[in-house]
């Protein structure tokens, strides 16, 4: 594996290491423009900054687009079997969240195709009407120490994937006032 190693120009002076300050967006491209529209705003319970019959850009909070939707009209469905990004992720701030939100997507008929405590994350994986994949998860440990311990165990290297769970047993759980702290670790690592 390899190890990150600090940056030097050709000069050989040592250059200061630059990274994002987060991620400001991400697009897609559809031949079901309206549908698409619809199923971003319903899915971030979004509004819209702009659009025509070009592009759409929705947001969810202070940054001024997270979403844009381009119409392409005659683009191909995507398939499985090609490379491309698997699926973009959003955090929820706790379980609770999480679980409102389900509920509030399942009351739209959006429902997620797989839920799977990671071990990092409890997370909700949904399909946008192209096929795309997008998460929402919430961390199962309060800090980044905590999370990269349990990513060095044997339990997360013999099962990287996680267990499976049902949303609506997980929100009966949660309703009846299970400690989240239980909910959130790994069934198969709780003691």
């Amino acid at each position: 594996m390899a190890e990150a190693k600090a940056k030097q120009a050709g000069d050989g002076k040592a250059r200061r290491k630059v990274v994002p300050t987060h991620m400001a967006h991400f697009v897609v491209k559809t031949a079901q423009y309206e549908k698409m529209i619809d199923w971003y705003l319903t899915f971030f319970d979004g509004e819209v900054v702009f659009s025509n019959e070009i592009a759409t850009f929705l947001t969810f909070d202070q940054e001024h687009h997270r979403v844009a939707i381009v119409n392409m009209p005659g683009l191909l469905p995507q398939r499985d079997d090609t490379a491309g990004v698997h699926h973009v992720a959003f955090s929820l701030a706790s379980l609770e969240d999480l679980l409102e939100n389900y509920k509030r997507l399942k009351e739209r008929s959006i429902l997620p195709w797989w839920c799977v405590n990671h071990g990092p994350t409890t997370s909700m994986y949904y399909k946008d009407p192209d096929g795309s994949q997008v998460e929402f998860q919430t961390d199962n440990y309060e800090t980044f120490g905590e999370t990269a311990e349990f990513m060095k165990s044997q339990a997360y290297a013999d099962n990287v994937g996680g267990v499976d769970f049902d949303p609506e047993e997980l929100v009966r759980q949660f309703e009846a006032g299970i400690a989240v702290d239980f909910l959130l670790k790994r069934p198969d690592v709780r003691g």
